[in-house]
């Protein structure tokens, strides 16, 4: 029985080794581009009752990386150069040109939208929207 002990011990030793090694490959992390969007108006809308709704959009030529409808406000509402809506998105860059802006949808009026492109490696881009 001792003679089978040894090379079974050592054979579940070198299993277990095997088993356990970790891949050790350098993953290089994907490349991000950032999208700023910037809305604002300059124009007087205080009278303005109308339902607005604005998204925000990322797209390349097959497909909507990003879209995201932000909260319905009344016209109005929408800020002065001095408190400009501001937000930030990272998207893993795919190495393609990019679609990026504003749609909008004024309630029982129409829809609209406000569009500007972001070039192959072109690593951020800024949206600046005046809204009139």
């Amino acid at each position: 029985m001792k003679k089978y002990l040894s090379p079974i011990l050592f054979s579940l030793i070198i299993l277990c080794e095997s088993s356990c090694k970790k891949d050790n490959a350098q993953t290089t992390p994907l490349s991000s581009r950032t999208i700023t969007f910037i809305l604002y108006t300059e124009k007087d809308f205080s009278a303005d009752e109308h339902n607005i709704t604005f998204s925000l959009l990322i797209k390349n030529h097959l497909t909507t990386l990003f879209d995201s409808s932000l909260s319905t406000i009344k016209i109005k509402d929408i800020p002065a150069p001095g408190n400009k809506l501001i937000i930030e998105k990272k998207i893993p860059d795919d190495g393609s040109a990019w679609v990026v802006g504003f749609q909008y949808n004024i309630e029982n009026v129409g829809y609209s939208w406000y569009l500007d492109s972001c070039a192959v490696g072109q690593s951020s881009k800024t949206v600046e929207f005046a809204f009139q």
